[in-house]
């Protein structure tokens, strides 16, 4: 059986609310503890590749960081990707934990490090999905 998604793939995620409303439709709430990526083209378009990936530590390491995001630019040059979307997912209350914050601040560092177009972060938590601001993190 097909199901037809509920939102347009080819509309371009031009605006935060437009990504926030497009990892609720695909991943919503948590149910796992695993890190999401979706992948953008040059005019903002989700490319058909949405890559789960679990079995991170609990907390990162500046190397397994690197290593991670050094894979991702690899994947993003195959697909032609020009940015990236990233959802962490873990079960738990909507705020950041202690953890959550380390990951994001240690990927956020590693994608700057080799200028990964990284568009957003986001967290899908128990209640729901919400959009993770640099204030978050950069503290």
């Amino acid at each position: 059986m097909t199901t037809t998604p509920s939102y347009d793939s080819l509309v371009p995620l031009r605006t935060d609310f437009l990504i926030e409303q497009r990892v609720r439709d695909l991943i919503g709430r948590a149910n796992l503890r695993q890190l999401w990526l979706l992948f953008l083209d040059e005019q903002q378009v989700q490319l058909p590749l949405l890559l789960p990936i679990d079995g991170l530590p609990s907390r990162p390491t500046e190397d397994g960081t690197a290593r991670v995001v050094d894979n991702v630019v690899r994947l993003m040059e195959e697909l032609g990707a020009a940015g990236l979307v990233v959802v962490w997912e873990r079960y738990g209350p909507a705020h950041l934990s202690e953890g959550d914050t380390e990951w994001v601040r240690c990927f956020a560092s590693a994608c700057g490090a080799v200028r990964l177009p990284l568009r957003a972060m986001l967290l899908s938590h128990r209640h729901g999905v919400r959009w993770i601001a640099a204030d978050d993190y950069l503290r």
